[in-house]
């Protein structure tokens, strides 16, 4: 049995990586926008299962039943409701970081497991909470200018220099870079994988 991550995201090989799996790299294709009255959990759900089946599909074929996983992380402002995606310039980062500048938000980050023979899949959704120090406005235009938080959701990564701006975790931190990783080993070993 062997293992397939649907991803190109550098931050996920790195801890599949460091968990010690040998996998294969397969990019998904899933339409990410968010569907109307969505709730940010739901959207996280609906696109792990998305991205695996797109890739699932790619492997249907072949004799050795592969594992394939998925993964969405999606950043939840204080409100709750408001999904933080990755910025599109300087500007929207300077204002999701001032956002969560002193205040407490969601991470959810949902993975899929799915076998390429029988499409048998496994879904779920952690959510950890991450709470900000307060940020001047220099700490940010200063953090911005690392170039770090324009290709993350929520604009920050909470490894590098993006763990300087963050006061307390609570929950799975491996969470929060991309993957809840003690969760994802836990149901790779019920599958079957080693």
């Amino acid at each position: 049995m062997s293992l397939v991550l649907a991803s190109t995201s550098p931050r996920r090989i790195e801890l599949l990586k460091n968990a010690g799996f040998d996998f294969v790299l397969a990019k998904p294709d899933a339409d990410e926008s968010r569907r109307r009255g969505e709730s940010p959990k739901a959207m996280a759900l609906r696109l792990a299962q998305l991205k695996a089946m797109s890739v699932a599909a790619l492997f249907s074929n072949d004799r050795k039943t592969a594992i394939i996983l998925s993964a969405d992380t999606i950043v939840v402002a204080p409100d709750g409701k408001t999904v933080l995606g990755k910025p599109r310039n300087a500007r929207d980062a300077a204002r999701m970081l001032k956002l969560l500048s002193g205040r407490t938000h969601t991470v959810i980050t949902a993975y899929c497991l799915v076998s390429s023979n029988s499409r048998r899949k496994l879904t779920r959704a952690v959510s950890t909470r991450v709470t900000f120090r307060p940020l001047s406005g220099r700490e940010i235009s200063s953090y911005i200018k690392t170039r770090e938080p324009m290709d993350k959701a929520g604009a920050y990564a909470a490894q590098n220099a993006g763990m300087t701006i963050i006061k307390s975790i609570r929950g799975s931190y491996t969470n929060v870079v991309g993957l809840p990783v003690a969760e994802v080993l836990s149901d790779l070993r019920r599958a079957g994988l080693k």
